[in-house]
């Protein structure tokens, strides 16, 4: 029997984060989540159970330098992540079109979802307490499968319908941004702090 692999779907995950950038990152966040009045109202006013600066602030990078920071050693993540991915970019780069922060309080979650307009997304993790979300990926061909089995319980990874993954403080997930993914509920005692981005051509 002769069985090939097509429609690959890859996420990247790294540790590139160390405890001086995550310590400056969770005092920076926490200043943020205090400081940022359009932000908590964005929040209550949509159901966020917690803090994101998502739809409040677009200048992270300008406004500290510890976001600087984490940009700089994003980009070689980026770059190496699309190369490996074999996308052709026309010669041009992928650039930076937003980043914000997430401050995640027990029981809050976030649903399913993509991110347009853009080529990748990711998130790194500055704060992950025992019990907190994972991050839900969904199969992109779910949709389409109508009448097909679900994948058996011990299925590998590989051919299950979803995967989740428990991040972990100072790594990084990169995945293309039409992929659905969603934030499951935070059984944790305390909330979990990351930064999420976008890349667009």
């Amino acid at each position: 029997m002769t069985i090939s692999r097509h429609f690959v779907t890859e996420i990247l995950r790294e540790s590139i984060g160390d405890a001086e950038l995550n310590a400056d990152l969770n005092d920076t966040i926490r200043m943020l989540a205090k400081e940022d009045r359009a932000g908590r109202h964005w929040c209550k006013e949509n159901g966020y159970q917690g803090y994101t600066s998502y739809a409040s602030l677009d200048d992270l990078p300008q406004r500290a330098t510890c976001f600087d920071q984490l940009v700089r050693i994003l980009k070689p993540q980026v770059e190496a992540f699309a190369a490996h991915l074999q996308m052709d970019l026309r010669g041009k780069r992928l650039k930076l079109d937003n980043i914000w922060v997430n401050v995640l309080e027990p029981g809050g979650s976030h649903t399913g979802h993509i991110h347009p307009h853009c080529v990748l997304s990711g998130t790194y993790y500055v704060k992950v307490p025992d019990g907190a979300s994972s991050l839900k990926f969904e199969d992109p061909r779910l949709p389409m499968m109508m009448s097909a089995p679900a994948p058996r319980e011990e299925a590998d990874e590989a051919h299950r319908r979803f995967v989740y993954v428990a991040p972990k403080v100072g790594e990084v997930l990169l995945w293309e941004s039409w992929l659905r993914h969603e934030v499951t509920v935070n059984w944790a005692a305390t909330s979990r702090i990351s930064v999420s981005f976008n890349y667009r051509l």
